[in-house]
């Protein structure tokens, strides 16, 4: 598993994790103090994340130095040196962890797709309700800049945080701005509190230390949330989802975000969280913007897409009393780097 990682998985991304997973691949001391975690906890992505931990605690200073130089070689020998003198306190963070990738590319998605419930609904003011929030990032869509590749932009084009992505296709993306973000509200099993230094630490730990463009971004990202950072609700999200929604104002149109946060769920769990919407609704409208595997997102049309065909489907749900108008208003791929609108 460790020598396909860095051979497949980091090789093109990562030269530095390429040669620290070979290296602990190599290494039966290594592996058999891996082998002291939990099965479910001893994937390369974890057991890194945990030493990059250290590193950045202060508590792994040969390994900070190595990974400071982008050296592979004495990154290699500082992770297996600070494994087996360090196995307890790896394995402590690895169980009490998850990964969190952080990827910035669904503000792409997400903002045009929000902008367009608004527009259905003719709602001038949103509240945000993002499931599976991990640190509430995308809880801040509104307050970032996005420029796309056929020369359109959308957000604050003065934000610390710009992204780009890739349009696929002939048809535009829509350009209306976002109305006013009310409430913002996550849900999640263990949320990430950015304004907490072990918190905040664990998101950089996530990250590859010789990717600077996408550390910078997530610096940029965690100050932005700390200048206003949401709520967030720790617990199961169909539980909890009465409680968001009314955290929301009366006069606002909540909106429900998932990004490849049901796949987890299992299929039962889904139709109830689309029981909640639905609940929700008996009141005043509510819109769901869905990122989600081909088939994962119920009542979400396929548009004839294979499942595990390597793309999502971007869908819009609009519940108003009785009435569900739910559609495909487009695809990506690639954690929203590249996207093709569908909607009218």
């Amino acid at each position: 598993m460790y020598r396909h990682f860095g051979e497949v998985d980091a090789a093109a991304a990562s030269p530095l994790y390429e040669r620290v997973a070979v290296a602990l691949s190599e290494s039966d001391e290594a592996l058999r103090a891996i082998e002291a975690a939990p099965a479910r906890k001893r994937h390369p992505t974890v057991i890194l994340a945990a030493l990059h931990d250290l590193a950045l605690a202060g508590r792994a200073p040969a390994l900070a130095a190595a990974y400071a130089a982008v050296d592979g070689d004495a990154a290699a020998d500082a992770a297996i040196d600070t494994l087996l003198r360090m196995t307890n306190s790896v394995v402590a963070i690895a169980v009490r962890r998850k990964t969190r990738p952080n990827e910035t590319g669904r503000y792409a998605v997400l903002y045009p797709a929000i902008a367009e419930a608004a527009r259905r609904v003719g709602a001038k003011a949103v509240g945000l309700i993002d499931v599976g929030c991990s640190a509430g990032l995308n809880l801040h869509v509104d307050r970032v800049g996005i420029t796309y590749s056929n020369g359109q932009s959308l957000g604050d084009p003065a934000s610390p945080v710009q992204l780009s992505s890739s349009v696929v296709g002939d048809r535009p993306i829509p350009t209306r701005a976002l109305p006013e973000v009310v409430a913002r509200v996550g849900i999640d099993l263990d949320p990430v509190d950015v304004t907490d230094a072990d918190d905040a630490r664990w998101l950089r730990a996530c990250l590859w230390p010789d990717q600077p463009e996408r550390i910078a971004r997530l610096e940029a990202e965690m100050a932005l949330a700390a200048t206003a950072p949401p709520l967030l609700l720790q617990g199961d999200a169909i539980e909890l989802m009465p409680d968001a929604f009314a955290r929301v104002p009366a006069d606002a149109l909540p909106v429900v975000t998932t990004t490849w946060a049901l796949s987890r769920f299992p299929l039962e769990s889904r139709l109830r969280f689309l029981h909640r919407l639905d609940e929700a609704a008996a009141g005043r409208a509510v819109a769901w913007v869905s990122v989600e595997g081909v088939g994962v997102a119920p009542t979400i049309p396929t548009l004839g897409d294979r499942r595990a065909s390597g793309h999502s489907i971007i869908g819009l749900a609009v519940f108003d009393r009785s009435d569900l108008h739910a559609e495909a208003i487009g695809r990506c791929w690639s954690q929203g780097r590249l996207l093709a609108w569908l909607a009218d």
